[in-house]
């Protein structure tokens, strides 16, 4: 195996198989993935844009059942910081979003143990009835695998009831790594590795858009990291030719601050900066059918994402107006619109207001 001929068939946009990605990820030197990297994203862009949103997330509630070993956010009902959010604080905090620019509200939550379909629905055609013209990228797949066996129904008619009553995109939540062996470890309560595929793949058949993640630097091997990325690549293969499917894939590093799994287990994120532009690199490699890669600069910082542009990358995500999840286990990097602007111009590129499709907006 050679990794010349390996990176020139990445170069001709055909899928690499498992062994090669492998050897790749383990043997190739970085600035040749880079490069490599960076003559795909020409491939998929030939344009000089680098893209970026202005959304807010939104935590429809800190309760959920997951209890999952790296979540500082999560709590169980009882608990006295325990809420669900109200009207009145949707209203103010999109009416803020709006005021910045935003028009994408990103909604997600636990897993309550009380909260059935008719809940969601319910708050996503009263957020549409306010607010008609903001997008509402919503819940996950563990949230949707929840609800199907709470309500006995499948994924696509959970999901059909969810985008009649307003909902636009999922997000690719929830992912970590698409291993049962860390899910059973990290996650247990949360939907097996085929549930979470399953559930986009439902998506995917319904049009709806998505996109994917992956949690990496904490128990998994570089084999499982492969395997995750090989997993999506599949499903993307298997939409319909008219559905959009997986938009983007967002990998971000395991923040360990005070979560259960560093204080219990003494696992902190193994992942420094060449670690994740060689994975960013890797990920633009093994992912050729996918058009967009994103930085993580919450959990990075903005200089390692600005680097990332040139080795594969082409979006620099939300300014995020609001995160309350990974911020807790201890990302605390900050960015504003200008400052957005300012990074990516920095880096060499012309910023580009985008939605979640990846249609252009006016700045």
């Amino acid at each position: 195996m050679k990794t010349g001929d390996i990176l020139f068939k990445a170069l001709l946009l055909q899928p690499i198989s498992k062994d090669e990605a492998l050897y790749l990820y383990s043997n190739a030197p970085l600035p040749e993935l880079i490069y490599t990297a960076n003559q795909i994203r020409k491939a998929h862009h030939p344009n000089n844009i680098v893209t970026w949103i202005i959304d807010r997330n939104v935590n429809i509630t800190n309760i959920c059942v997951s209890q999952c070993t790296f979540c500082n956010f999560c709590t169980i009902k009882t608990h006295a910081d325990a809420y669900i959010t109200s009207t009145e604080e949707y209203i103010q905090k999109i009416d803020e979003m709006i005021g910045m620019g935003g028009s994408q509200l990103l909604l997600q939550g636990g897993m309550h143990p009380d909260l059935g379909l008719d809940f969601y629905t319910s708050l996503f055609s009263m957020l549409k009835s306010l607010y008609p013209a903001v997008k509402l990228h919503a819940l996950g797949p563990p949230e949707v695998a929840y609800l199907s066996k709470k309500e006995h129904k499948t994924y696509k008619e959970i999901l059909i009831a969810l985008t009649q009553s307003g909902l636009d995109s999922l997000p690719g939540a929830g992912a970590e790594i698409l291993s049962d062996r860390v899910r059973k470890l990290i996650s247990p309560a949360k939907c097996s590795a085929v549930e979470w595929l399953d559930v986009m793949s439902a998506a995917h058949q319904l049009h709806i858009s998505t996109s994917a993640t992956m949690m990496l630097g904490h128990i998994e091997t570089l084999e499982e990291r492969i395997d995750h990325l090989i997993s999506i690549r599949q499903v993307q293969d298997e939409k319909p030719t008219t559905s959009l499917g997986f938009v983007s894939f967002i990998p971000w590093p395991f923040q360990h601050q005070d979560t259960n799994l560093q204080r219990k287990w003494g696992v902190e994120n193994s992942i420094h900066a060449h670690d994740y532009i060689r994975f960013i690199a890797i990920s633009r490699i093994v992912l050729h059918n996918i058009p967009n890669i994103q930085p993580s600069w919450l959990t990075v910082g903005v200089p390692v994402a600005q680097i990332c542009l040139h080795a594969g990358a082409n979006d620099f995500g939300s300014v995020m107006i609001e995160e309350n999840v990974v911020s807790k286990a201890g990302a605390n990097f900050k960015i504003t619109p200008d400052e957005m602007i300012v990074a990516i111009k920095e880096a060499g590129f012309e910023p580009k207001l985008r939605n979640q499709r990846f249609d252009f907006i006016s700045n």
